[in-house]
């Protein structure tokens, strides 16, 4: 998944006239499934770690992990960034990792330059689709 999701971002942000290299992410959601958390085995763990492989100035949101736990393989020391409409507009893109019930999606779309849904959370999201790409 982490690679798919990056090629769909790459893709997004190019189309953009942005590069990869540079542009600033924020993840949204670390646990491993939605309303819990247990980052162990994350997919979202890899994904921060090659989007930073690659240039990216990645940040983390998840209101469940305020902060990143030092883990045997990974070692990512991060806080999740508040959730706020400035954060969202500040990033280059916003990538659904994790789809936790507690995250409003239409404020998100709203409020963010491009969002790479990973697990189909806009779909009902009808304002703002032109800045939705499906992952």
């Amino acid at each position: 998944m982490p690679d798919y999701v990056i090629h769909r971002l790459l893709i997004a942000l190019n189309d953009r006239g942005k590069a990869l290299k540079g542009a600033k992410v924020l993840v949204l959601g670390l646990a491993y499934k939605p309303d819990v958390d247990d980052m162990r085995e994350s997919p979202s763990i890899h994904l921060i770690e090659k989007l930073k492989e690659l240039g990216a100035v990645v940040a983390y949101n998840d209101p469940y992990i305020p902060k990143t736990p030092r883990q045997r393989e990974h070692d990512l020391q991060m806080e999740s960034l508040e959730l706020t409409k400035q954060n969202l507009a500040a990033h280059d893109a916003v990538i659904i990792s994790t789809n936790h019930s507690d995250y409003d999606y239409a404020r998100i779309v709203k409020h963010s330059k491009l969002v790479v849904d990973a697990r189909n959370a806009c779909a009902g999201v009808t304002e703002g689709r032109e800045k939705i790409v499906k992952a």
